[in-house]
């Protein structure tokens, strides 16, 4: 499949089977995600994979630690209001999801619980903590993205299905004790995979994109 369908196939999968992906094929998408690009291919990244009964533990800390009302401590700075048309399509694509589960703009609760499907890792088989050390600060983030948007479409590429989450930067602590990370990585973001399980109503969640004209200007 070309990469251009890739792109326009994939979406943020927020429901999976039951259905873990065999070793042998995480080894070869983590192996050929190894070819991402970045600034003069320092490869910052530090991807930790956690499955099985590791990720069944630390989706029960998260979510206790959410539970008590703490703040995010994030490790990079992952706490910017978003403004004007920035802020119109965050909300643009809560709605989307939210319509897709159908719950309402005045039902709190529900999209409390949407919400804490993150730290759940939406019962995905698999999730990804994309670490690095902290001092590398912006030029590595832009170095993680790239590898993080081609680890999502190899993974797509495989029959696989993603949801790349910030929310799993928010509350670093239970994660790097758990996977005894040392004090000078940060955890950037996250991201669940697996079998999406395409019956679920949250997998008909679509997103717009802005029209070309608004997004690129063409200079010569």
């Amino acid at each position: 499949m070309s990469v251009i369908a890739l792109l326009e196939k994939r979406y943020s999968a927020r429901a999976y089977l039951d259905k873990p992906v065999s070793q042998a094929l995480l080894d070869t998408i983590f192996e050929q995600a190894q070819q991402s690009p970045s600034n003069c291919n320092v490869q910052p990244w530090q991807t930790c994979v956690v499955s099985g009964a590791m990720k069944d533990q630390l989706k029960q800390d998260l979510v206790a630690t959410v539970m008590k009302g703490e703040a995010p401590n994030p490790d990079f700075n992952w706490l910017p209001k978003y403004e004007g048309i920035h802020r119109d399509r965050q909300f643009g694509s809560a709605n989307a999801l939210y319509s897709a589960i159908g719950v309402a703009r005045e039902d709190k609760r529900g999209r409390q619980m949407a919400m804490i499907r993150n730290w759940q890792f939406f019962d995905a088989p698999h999730v990804v903590f994309f670490t690095m050390d902290k001092y590398l600060d912006i030029m590595g983030a832009v170095d993680l993205g790239i590898y993080a948007q081609s680890l999502a479409l190899i993974l797509a590429e495989h029959g696989l299905s993603c949801c790349m989450q910030g929310a799993l930067g928010q509350f670093p602590d239970p994660v790097k004790a758990a996977l005894n990370l040392p004090e000078q990585r940060g955890i950037l973001f996250g991201m669940s995979f697996g079998y999406a399980d395409e019956s679920a109503a949250v997998n008909t969640t679509r997103t717009e994109r802005e029209a070309v004209s608004n997004a690129v200007k063409f200079f010569s």
